[in-house]
């Protein structure tokens, strides 16, 4: 009986020992092989244009003031660190910190510039280069599932003093102990027999990464045997230097939101809005005190108990010998020193990021852009993003007063004629809101911004239609073979008669173009529609050339992008490069140019566009933007449901949609809703009046503004048109002196 005990416990003992050293390799494998090749996720990250200053620079002080303010800037009288500005008057100071662009590390450099009338006249720059760049603005970023965010750093990124209070504060015997403190699980034990339970740990900074990296936050016996465990092996696997490195990314400071803030390289972004090594030591020590606590410590909630808790670990630090007790007692003195607070409510633009994305999915796993942290750099502008937002949501507040615009919503797309560059979006009424993006989503009928398709279709027959081509608008009716009847009629219920095709295009006539559209035939007026750059599905029916298509707000930018850069059709992009964290050009996305139209013919379509905003139904923006060209269409669709206008600038374009979820009617015309909240935007930001100057087979005549019968200037009636060249009236009507007398006599009295 003996023999067959003394068996079984040997048995039992070789069944121990066995999956002792089978745990014991199984948690070395794990350490080995995934700690020094450790791949965080880590977020891409999302910047905004970045402000480029030269002398000649249309820039205002308050523009200025504004992005620095957007950037983190500290606004102080001595100008010594990055992050840091000064204004006196005209007078600028900026020391721009360095930074990763998608062409070059930029180092940092201080710059003075001289603002005066809402120009650069100066520019000066250590680089003594004419063009120098602010950091761009971060407007967001592509995260991982589990929402946590990072920037990566090695420990020569890392302030010597910021370690040393690090490891005074949280481990004494970080360079002395293999990975647990003996002291530590002594004085923890003590501690839980007198509480009668398992209250307290001992964790060494190593003990604190593996629970991190590798275990959950539970509290037991076995969790914590576990992570003694691999706290030893890590010892044996790593370095000092590269635990401390992995415990400095590794660890959890903030809460941003959804957005979980870890690693010292992104805490000193978020609460400091500077660089690792650019923080003071004061700043430095409340990073620290964050270890202990982030939500806790908070320095926006809780600053008088993050201030307590900064001054303990200055002490700590000073006890422990690792700082000279005169730098602590200064560090002291100051504040917190916290950037303007930066939490789940700061402002984002989730539209935008929208846009982005979706762009992005054509070249990147969802997966890489959440891990491998991408610098994404955007065309986004961020003032006239501010601009777009606050027009779209005052004109909404200002509405809701109704009954029938009680529940407005609206979007708006904001592009450069030339390059296609989208530089702002708003999705709604609610800026903040990551949901249903109406600039890009939201399909509705677009009514007379088709018109200039149609128009454009004739145009292009320069043979047979020019400007001054008389058109009926009379009513108009359209039968069809099943025996169905189509008769549009005017927005002001009245028959116009014959009116010069301009005129038809300029006043927004729909009898007239449901005839000319009638006249040129759907398939071509389709044509037309597809090389502007509409690639949804636009039903083959009469009624699309008054605009019976449903289409996003994005969906009519793309066309009169077209129309604005002169006939070149160029794909809205959001993107300009994506590039790694070593500062490589993943993928670089140039403007794609295509010539879609004769220049000739979209100059003398833009010139009846420009005739809109004179005389038409947008001759409200004669005193909304007054001397300041454009051209633009409005938009109105059946019951006032919805209202659009889409214009440009020589620098700007923008459409501007407002109307209903539910479809119901809104009470406003495209003149009346989103010409206002287009006209707002401009006002502020379009800097370049529409010049529209003619190509070389381009010639103006005087013709009669009722016949389009050749004229001369000075005559009744007279107005000067574009004509391609050969298409100009043949005959020409002479008037006499008298009538030009007359014609005096009556501006005069005018």
């Amino acid at each position: 009986m003996r023999h067959k005990y003394l068996n079984k416990r040997r048995s039992a003992l070789l069944i121990f020992v066995i999956a002792a050293v089978s745990t014991l390799l199984y948690l070395d494998s794990i350490v080995n092989n995934t700690f020094k090749d450790k791949q965080w996720s880590v977020a891409s990250t999302v910047y905004a244009r970045p402000l480029e200053i030269y002398e000649g620079l249309p820039l205002t002080l308050a523009d200025l003031r504004e992005e620095m303010t957007m950037l983190g800037y500290q606004f102080v009288k001595d100008v010594n660190h990055p992050g840091e500005a000064f204004i006196n008057q005209n007078q600028v100071t900026i020391y721009i910190p360095e930074f990763q662009f998608s062409d070059e590390l930029a180092a940092a450099q201080k710059i003075q510039l001289t603002l005066n009338n809402g120009v650069v006249s100066t520019l000066e720059s250590q680089n003594n280069k004419p063009l120098v760049r602010l950091q761009p603005l971060v407007i967001g970023g592509i995260y991982p599932s589990h929402n946590e965010d990072r920037i990566l750093v090695q420990l020569d990124d890392v302030p010597v003093s910021l370690q040393k209070m690090l490891v005074g504060v949280e481990d004494k015997d970080f360079y002395n102990h293999y990975g647990i403190s003996l002291r530590g699980i002594a004085r923890a034990m003590v501690e839980n027999i007198k509480n009668g339970g398992f209250s307290q740990g001992a964790s060494t900074l190593t003990q604190q990464l593996i629970k991190n990296y590798y275990l959950t936050p539970e509290r037991t016996l076995i969790r914590k045997a576990q992570e003694a465990l691999m706290a030893i092996l890590l010892e044996l696997h790593a370095s000092k230097g590269e635990i401390l490195e992995g415990y400095m990314n590794e660890i959890y400071l903030g809460q941003d939101g959804p957005r979980a803030i870890h690693g010292f390289g992104l805490a000193s972004q978020y609460y400091f809005k500077k660089n690792l090594m650019d923080l003071s030591l004061s700043q430095q020590a409340l990073l620290v005190a964050l270890v202990r606590g982030a939500s806790y410590y908070n320095p926006w909630r809780n600053p008088e108990r993050a201030l307590k808790r900064r001054n303990l670990v200055l002490d700590i630090a000073v006890k422990e010998n690792y700082l000279d007790a005169d730098l602590a007692e200064s560090a002291k003195q100051t504040p917190l020193g916290v950037s303007t607070r930066s939490n789940g409510k700061s402002k984002r633009y989730p539209a935008y990021l929208d846009l982005v994305r979706r762009q992005l999915q054509n070249d990147y796993k969802p997966e890489d852009l959440s891990s491998d942290g991408l610098s994404i750099f955007t065309h986004f502008n961020p003032l006239i993003q501010e601009t777009a937002e606050s027009s779209l949501v005052k004109m909404i507040a200002k509405q809701k007063k109704s009954d029938a615009s009680a529940n407005l919503q609206g979007a708006v797309i904001v592009t450069q004629p030339n390059t296609g560059a989208v530089t702002a979006i708003v999705g709604g009424s609610d800026t903040q809101y990551a949901g249903f993006n109406r600039a890009i989503d939201a399909r509705r009928q677009i009514g007379s911004l088709m018109k200039p398709a149609v128009y454009l279709t004739a145009l292009e027959k320069s043979e047979q239609y020019t400007l001054a081509s008389s058109v009926s608008d009379a009513a108009y009716e359209q039968k069809f073979a099943n025996g169905d009847t189509w008769a549009p009629k005017n927005y002001d219920l009245k028959d116009h008669g014959d009116v010069l095709l301009y005129k038809a295009l300029a006043h927004s006539y729909n009898q007239a173009t449901a005839r000319l559209g009638n006249e040129l035939g759907l398939d071509n007026i389709l044509s037309t529609i597809k090389q502007l750059g509409v690639e949804s599905d636009v039903p083959a029916v009469p009624a699309i050339t008054l605009g019976a298509a449903e289409l996003s707000p994005l969906d009519v930018a793309q066309m009169y992008q077209t129309i604005s850069s002169g006939g070149f059709y160029t794909p809205l992009l959001a993107i300009s490069a994506v590039v790694n964290p070593s500062g490589e050009v993943l993928t670089s996305y140039p403007i794609d140019i295509q010539k879609r139209f004769d220049s000739s013919t979209i100059y003398v379509l833009r010139h009846a566009l420009q005739a809109v905003t004179h005389e038409g139904s947008a001759k409200a923006l004669q005193w909304l933007l007054p001397d300041f060209a454009v051209a633009g269409k409005t938009g109105t669709t059946n019951d006032l449901r919805d209202s659009w206008f889409a214009g440009f600038s020589d620098d700007m374009q923008a459409v501007v949609w407002l109307g209903r979820d539910d479809n119901k009617t809104t009470g406003l015309t495209g003149s009346s809703g989103a010409l206002r909240v287009w006209a707002d935007i401009f006002k502020a930001r379009a800097e370049q009046p529409l010049q529209n100057l003619p190509p070389k087979n381009v010639s103006i005549s005087w013709v009669d503004s009722e016949t389009g019968v050749g004229s001369q200037e000075g005559c009744g009636n007279a107005i000067p048109l574009p004509f391609v060249n050969g298409s100009e009236p043949k005959e020409e009507i002479r008037c006499s002196t008298t009538d030009k007398v007359i014609d005096w006599f009556r501006n005069l009295a005018d």
